[in-house]
């Protein structure tokens, strides 16, 4: 039996309450007496969260019940912009006592105002990841993955990266067959690579505001296997590449190449996870040309190989009985 405390407080954001709630309240349905579930305020009182919703918990932290939980889970939300000294204070008393310290979104500002994600790496929702490294320069902060593991101290990015860091640690505890039958249930991936980007390489550049810029952003993204030179680019823009260029960048916040480097990537991530297809197969389709091109860039990146990637992160197929 694992014991998982979530801890609440006003302005919480109730999906970072929720979404990992009913991943571990899944694994308990599917293998009970496998995790006990708590939640838990400063004084036992109901909080109100940045929704509107009231949740109502099932004890106070400061009544001496279940100080030391298996996996202690802090949510995020507009409340941990103005920590309570008081929820700070017991984060970092009763926080080093549990096994496994989650967070997720911006509650990873509370664990790092109560010192204890000092020397780790760690992330946030993408929007606070220069505040948290700002405030906190003890703090390795990674503004790219949707969730990082360093130790036994577990941190998530924006509200539903909870559920796949949940599904992650519940894979770990009980299996991937549970973990599946969980995500299969909540009608979600059985998990996204933790080192997947918040955003994808269309949200992490903006718009353009002119609509042959966006149809050439549109274009990118469907044929990334395609002709995608700077000149090729500007044509279909009908501007010069000079102007092409300078005009993608002022609009897009990033260089045209460096665009499609990330679109390229992304697809072929996703071919190695999603697909059967070999890897010289999967590099004509994103347009590297070779094995040895894509390779390249995965190195440069993600620090694998194209195979190793695949080894890592494609799920394996669950044993027959």
């Amino acid at each position: 039996m694992r014991s998982v405390l979530v801890v609440l407080f006003d302005d919480v954001q109730s999906l970072d309450v929720t979404g990992p709630v009913e991943v571990f309240n899944g694994a308990e349905l599917h293998r009970p007496g496998t995790y006990r579930i708590r939640t838990a305020t400063l004084d036992g009182t109901p909080v109100r969260t940045s929704s509107g919703l009231t949740l109502v918990p099932d004890h106070a932290l400061t009544d001496g019940r279940g100080t030391a939980p298996h996996t202690l889970v802090v949510p995020g939300g507009q409340g941990t912009r103005r920590p309570a000294p008081d929820l700070v204070a017991w984060l970092r008393e009763h926080g080093p006592r549990a096994e496994r310290l989650v967070s997720v979104c911006t509650g990873a500002i509370l664990l790092a105002e109560a010192g204890l994600l000092d020397g780790h790496r760690a992330t946030t929702h993408w929007a606070y990841c220069d505040k948290l490294a700002r405030d906190h320069p003890e703090i390795e902060v990674d503004p790219d993955p949707i969730y990082v593991r360093d130790g036994n101290v577990a941190t998530s990015a924006g509200v539903t990266s909870g559920i796949d860091l949940a599904l992650a640690l519940v894979e770990e505890d009980l299996g991937r067959d549970t973990a599946l039958s969980i995500a299969r249930h909540l009608v979600v991936f059985l998990r996204r690579p933790g080192n997947q980007a918040q955003f994808s390489a269309q949200l992490a550049a903006q718009t353009a505001r002119r609509e042959p810029l966006r149809e050439v952003q549109q274009w990118i993204t469907e044929h990334p296997g395609d002709d995608l030179t700077v000149e090729s680019l500007a044509a279909r823009a009908r501007l010069s590449p000079r102007h092409f260029a300078r005009a993608f960048q002022a609009e897009t916040g990033m260089t045209p190449g460096r665009y499609v480097d990330r679109v390229r990537l992304e697809h072929a991530r996703r071919l190695l996870e999603d697909s059967a297809d070999g890897v010289e197969e999967i590099s004509r389709a994103c347009g590297y040309g070779t094995p040895e091109a894509m390779r390249r860039a995965f190195v440069r990146t993600l620090g694998a190989a194209p195979a190793e990637y695949r080894r890592r992160f494609r799920p394996a197929p669950s044993p027959t009985h």
